[in-house]
């Protein structure tokens, strides 16, 4: 997927993402119900994001549980404002953060897990796996946020930036930016 976005422009054939904010309500009253279907519909929204920041797929999963778990102790502080993904990712951030600063790991030094393989499910591929290396590489954290956001979990681009609170015009740039340094580097490669 990651490949047919930079070498083609092929665009992301998947689904927005509709959370309906009476999910969080119905949590806070136990609804095991309403947090499956939550985590449903964000789990691979918030594994990318924190894939993207931490560049580190046991991490990312780590942070992606404990994402979950904060979100069912603290359904009960959800405020509706239209926008419960922008809740998730603060969440999910802040545990990212929080495990960078807790283990001070360099982010560098975690290419070698992606380098052998440790990726998930959707990046497997040969040319998924050297696009998330050269990524990972070459672009800002935020530049590598939205190309995953975009290319793995489907999200549009006004969708990233509701969600990563940015201008519309920031992700599109910052999105295109990276693509272009992508590129310009895949076709120094082949």
């Amino acid at each position: 997927m990651l490949f047919a976005v930079i070498a083609y422009d092929e665009p992301v054939r998947k689904k927005s993402i509709k959370i309906d904010e009476t999910l969080f309500d119905r949590i806070a009253k136990g609804e095991k119900e309403a947090f499956c279907r939550l985590y449903e519909q964000t789990k691979e929204a918030v594994y990318a994001y924190a894939l993207s920041i931490l560049c580190h797929q046991a991490d990312a999963e780590d942070v992606m549980q404990e994402t979950y778990l904060r979100i069912r102790s603290a359904a009960h502080l959800y405020q509706p404002q239209g926008k419960p993904l922008v809740w998730i990712f603060t969440i999910t951030r802040n545990l990212c953060l929080m495990r960078l600063r807790n283990r001070k790991r360099n982010i560098h030094a975690e290419l070698d897990d992606v380098q052998k393989g440790k990726i998930c499910e959707e990046l497997k591929s040969s040319e998924n796996r050297m696009i998330l290396d050269m990524a990972f590489q070459i672009l800002s954290e935020e530049e590598c946020q939205i190309i995953l956001l975009h290319a793995v979990v489907g999200l549009k681009h006004r969708e990233i930036a509701e969600n990563l609170q940015l201008s519309l015009s920031t992700v599109l740039s910052r999105y295109n930016r990276g693509i272009k340094k992508m590129r310009k580097l895949l076709e120094g490669r082949l």
